[in-house]
């Protein structure tokens, strides 16, 4: 079993400006993590990352579709210890709707090349450190939630992704650990009218997780209940999605 403890490590954090990542940047730097590197698309949100704490945080720009900017945040970052890929987009959209192709594609291209190729990009790094790597799915990966459709098939792509990634790396000492929140409060969550739990929950039992070396991560009441009927029987947590949409 691979442990990761995060005190005096550097990482790097994917979609950091706002919701979970933001609370990631703020847990590890409160766990007393050496560097961050709090990656985001909008560099209006620079100076409210760098604030919270400027000797820890750096931001940095980045689009995760972007293969330049990959290239770019690469050659920046000397070092690394921890990745967290967590910048992610969803709409909602059912299979059926006219525009659920170009919806599929654009979200696939966040949601799981992102991560894909960012990876491959600190992999040298992370070996080197023997490192981690966190991703950011969804219960919604783990069967498919009508109403989101396409994300949801986005998130099962991760999940299989980090469960690839987990067999190649294991053995060269790199903890590869996935991330299946329900309905947290953020700005993406904020049409569905659900309970929702805190951003920082996530992040905390993240930290908290991987630190004993656990690697499926549910960290939200609904995801866990859910998640148990989906062990239970499959057909029950497909059947409780479809009536929730």
């Amino acid at each position: 079993m691979i442990k990761f403890d995060v005190k005096g490590k550097i990482a790097l954090v994917t979609g950091a400006n706002r919701g979970i990542g933001k609370a990631y940047v703020e847990a590890l730097v409160q766990r007393g993590a050496k560097k961050v590197y709090a990656a985001a698309r909008d560099s209006n949100s620079f100076e409210e990352l760098s604030s919270i704490n400027s000797n820890i945080v750096e931001p940095v720009l980045l689009d995760v579709t972007s293969k330049e900017h990959i290239r770019t945040i690469e050659t920046k970052i000397p070092e690394l210890d921890l990745l967290i890929n967590n910048a992610g987009i969803v709409n909602a959209c059912f299979f059926s709707a006219e525009d659920a192709n170009d919806i599929a594609r654009t979200e696939m291209e966040t949601n799981y090349y992102g991560p894909l190729n960012i990876i491959h990009a600190f992999m040298p790094k992370l070996k080197q450190s023997k490192g981690a790597i966190v991703n950011l799915s969804s219960i919604a990966g783990i069967s498919n939630f009508p109403s989101i459709g396409p994300y949801s098939a986005t998130k099962a792509a991760l999940h299989s992704l980090t469960q690839g990634f987990r067999t190649e790396l294991s053995s060269l000492g790199v903890l590869v650990a996935g991330v299946y929140p329900g309905p947290i409060d953020t700005r993406m969550a904020e049409d569905f009218e659900m309970e929702k739990a805190p951003p920082s929950q996530v992040a905390i039992r993240t930290l908290d997780a991987i630190a004993k070396g656990e690697v499926d991560i549910f960290p939200d009441s609904f995801a866990e209940s859910m998640y148990n009927t989906f062990l239970n029987n499959p057909a029950d947590l497909e059947k409780a999605f479809a009536d929730m949409h």
